[in-house]
């Protein structure tokens, strides 16, 4: 949010039937990870007939490719007509809400699926959903075509087979991975272990579109797909190998997200619990800018692992000496330290009194 207003936003809105904008704002602009179709175009509908916009522009995070198998569109029909069709119809259902087919109306297609947790590590939240088969499935996919052989296990399941929801949903994710491949110019190398991950990855393998990719591609990457439901034991069990395991397993998710967490951040804050006004405090989470996740790589090590086996480099330690000095500074600007703060700095300063600067530096010094 704080990149989009920084680009010029005048407002950052939710994507809801129930916003619309202002008199004075003529232009908006849609981000959506979804196929335009169905809700996503009723909401777009909605807030586009409760404004006064003559300039809309909308970013989906589905190829166009994609938007032809959700219409059921012939695959020349967009070499027919040398363009975009699906877009292009959208672009004149915006014009026709706007009510003036001489505004300006853009459809554009934005690979935007990755949500970085630190410069290692990334999700993908539009893809939340889309899960693994089990063996309950196979009855359901044989009740939706009795004229074909039937299906007796996970392995025999091709694409073709599954429900056109979820070839969707795969052939979204198949070529959004083809966008991320083709900015940084890489030939990969699939290798699968699942029923699903094997259709994923032949997916990928026999995507049109990725042939001149490869073909121009300057470096070599291997990517593993790999099937979640065959370690379910593992992602029930709680078992705290990670901090990472331990900090989204405990604490509450952040409201309209699916991987990341909610953290109170009125312990830093002179109020108190029980006061009314604590909820004008924003919740932290887990996710920073990825200039400032140069320590987030601990996250996944394992707590019980021996510190020799750690090379932290010259990276971490003078993120490490960053840390300490925020933190002390931190204490030194507060004019009323709060009950954990007052409470860290005990501990760290063996009970001698809280009101010094050397002991702020014992606490830096702790922090390691």
């Amino acid at each position: 949010m704080e990149a989009l207003l920084q680009a010029g936003a005048l407002n950052v809105k939710e994507f809801s039937s129930f916003e619309s904008g202002e008199a004075e704002q003529p232009k908006a602009v849609f981000v959506v990870s979804t196929v335009l179709k169905g809700q996503t175009v009723d909401v777009v509908r909605d807030i586009v007939s409760l404004s006064h916009f003559q300039y809309c522009v909308v970013f989906t995070g589905v190829s166009h490719a994609v938007h032809l198998q959700a219409y059921n569109t012939p695959p020349g029909a967009e070499a027919e007509s040398s363009g975009p069709v699906v877009f292009e119809q959208f672009e004149e259902k915006l014009c026709q809400w706007m009510g003036n087919m001489n505004y300006t109306a853009e459809v554009h297609h934005a690979a935007l699926f990755l949500a970085p947790l630190s410069p290692h590590l990334f999700v993908t939240p539009a893809f939340a959903a889309l899960f693994p088969l089990m063996a309950e499935d196979l009855m359901p996919l044989n009740r939706a075509r009795p004229e074909k052989k039937k299906i007796s296990h996970l392995s025999d399941v091709d694409f073709f087979s599954l429900p056109s929801e979820l070839q969707l949903a795969i052939r979204s994710l198949v070529s959004d991975l083809n966008s991320l491949l083709e900015y940084l110019s890489v030939r990969e190398e699939c290798f699968a272990v699942g029923s699903l991950s094997k259709i994923i990855a032949g997916d990928l393998a026999n995507y049109s579109q990725a042939k001149l990719r490869r073909k121009n591609a300057q470096n070599k990457a291997a990517i593993i797909f790999v099937d979640r439901t065959l370690d379910l034991t593992g992602a029930v069990g709680h078992h705290g190998d990670n901090l990472a395991e331990k900090i989204l397993s405990i604490l509450p998710k952040l409201p309209g997200h699916t991987n990341d967490v909610m953290v109170n951040m009125m312990e830093l804050t002179s109020l108190h619990t029980n006061e009314t006004s604590c909820n004008i405090i924003a919740p932290g989470c887990l996710a920073q800018p990825i200039g400032h996740c140069h320590g987030s790589r601990f996250l996944i090590l394992k707590p019980s692992a021996p510190v020799g086996e750690v090379k932290t480099g010259k990276e971490l330690n003078e993120a490490e000496s960053q840390v300490k000095e925020a933190f002390i500074q931190a204490i030194c600007d507060e004019p009323e330290l709060s009950p954990l703060l007052q409470k860290i700095i005990a501990t760290a300063c063996d009970e001698e009194p809280i009101g010094e600067i050397d002991c702020a530096l014992n606490v830096g010094d702790r922090l390691s």
